[in-house]
């Protein structure tokens, strides 16, 4: 652990567990509770988001900071992925300079074997992101539970773009009866209805402008959702893709929230989401909203 400085920054950052887990200890008690925000650095406001929400519902907040290798199926995209630890240990300092930051390295979380353990999600990991990164389920898993195992949290929030990844989470607590409690938190977009996301980051200005036309096709899926049958809705999104040429349509799937099985026939008593993924000049964005 040490004292962080950068522009008269002062906040504490932990690059080892072993110090987190003692610094946590000694301020521990009966009577507090642990919020945790898992991320993976270039934070934006929708991370900021999840911190303002842990921070008034718990009396200590850990965020953690750390591009996890073994949930990329695609070595380019790890080697891309941003990271701006001194950006983001700045906006954390702004907003909440008691907020813990644990920040590792690769070796001290896996120590020297960097590999994902086998998990059994009951068939939530072989639906849309499962079947286009294989593998990438399991990382999650490994990464989500070594750091549980490492902050103890009381109460982990996770951003619901990422509705199939929250599932999993939920799934892999239940299942390995873990003492913590999972939070999904509302997407947050920015003005023009694009899902932030840490990718954006990587996008041009024009292509960010034009990537709001995702979110605008999620808002008319839920407006013919009432009146279309799925696949009716799937062929108009796969043919509305195919008229611009800077985007390449991956998957759209409308499913079962709980089971995220592809949805055949329209049950009154079951919730329904839509989960699309497109490339925007070989960037990959994914988004999703609740049809019911």
């Amino acid at each position: 652990m040490f004292a962080y400085n950068l522009n008269k920054i002062t906040m504490h950052i932990f690059n080892g567990k072993a110090n987190l887990i003692a610094h946590l200890s000694a301020i521990n008690t009966s009577n507090s509770t642990i919020g945790f925000v898992p991320t993976m650095g270039a934070l934006h406001e929708g991370h900021l988001s999840l911190m303002q929400q842990s921070t008034s519902e718990n009396t200590f907040t850990v965020v953690s900071i750390f591009v996890n290798p073994t949930q990329f199926n695609n070595p380019d995209d790890l080697l891309k992925y941003p990271r701006t630890l001194d950006q983001d240990v700045a906006k954390i300092n702004a907003f909440n300079s008691s907020i813990i930051v644990f920040a590792p390295s690769v070796n001290d979380i896996y120590d020297e074997n960097v590999s994902s353990d086998p998990f059994d999600f009951d068939g939530l990991e072989n639906q849309m992101e499962g079947k286009f990164r294989p593998g990438h389920f399991d990382g999650v898993g490994t990464i989500v539970k070594k750091l549980f195992e490492i902050v103890t949290p009381t109460t982990a929030y996770f951003g619901e773009k990422d509705f199939q990844q929250l599932q999993i989470v939920k799934k892999m607590v239940k299942k390995n009866n873990l003492p913590v409690i999972v939070v999904g938190c509302d997407i947050f977009r920015e003005a023009n209805g694009l899902a932030m996301s840490s990718r954006n980051e990587r996008l041009t200005a024009e292509h960010r402008e034009e990537a709001s036309f995702i979110y605008k096709t999620l808002l008319e899926v839920r407006e013919k959702f009432s009146t279309h049958t799925a696949a009716q809705i799937n062929e108009w999104v796969e043919e509305i893709f195919t008229k611009i040429p800077s985007f390449e349509l991956e998957y759209f799937q409308i499913a079962d929230e709980e089971t995220l099985l592809p949805l055949d026939k329209k049950i009154d008593t079951k919730t329904y989401r839509a989960f699309i993924a497109v490339f925007v000049n070989n960037i990959r964005l994914i988004d999703t909203i609740s049809l019911n």
